[in-house]
């Protein structure tokens, strides 16, 4: 637990959330920020900033938590999908600084626009970047 985290707070239950499921490593509860209605946060009960710290244990644990609401929000919610977002670094959006994945339940008049516009990439461009990461 790490003393002025938000989230560890909430794992902790000093700080108040609505918890909807947990596991031993992970719990889910609803962000109080949605961008859409059931608008879900998973996180793992041990600190770490961001999935490049996590262990490989809590990250599959959250994962599979994440796994299982999303299907509860599109069954249970009548959404048409779901993103599921991990926000690593500020500039990436992250503003609170404890590893999380957020269930994003879509609907089909839902205004959530994330700022990305898929267009096509130049190919060269993209394998030469490839190429770095091989």
């Amino acid at each position: 637990m790490s003393e002025n985290c938000l989230f560890c707070g909430i794992v902790a239950g000093s700080i108040p959330s609505t918890r909807v499921a947990e596991n031993d490593r992970a719990i889910a509860f609803m962000d109080i920020n949605p961008a859409t209605a059931g608008h879900l946060l998973v996180v793992p009960r041990a600190h770490s900033t961001d999935l490049r710290e996590a262990s490989a244990e809590d990250l599959t644990a959250a994962t599979l938590l994440a796994q299982s609401l999303v299907t509860r929000v599109i069954d249970r919610l009548d959404a048409a999908g779901a993103n599921l977002l991990s926000c690593i670094g500020a500039d990436a959006w992250q503003s609170v600084f404890h590893t999380h994945l957020h269930v994003i339940p879509r609907y089909h008049d839902d205004p959530l626009q994330l700022p990305w516009h898929p267009t096509p990439g130049d190919f060269n461009e993209i394998n030469a970047t490839a190429a770095k990461l091989v």
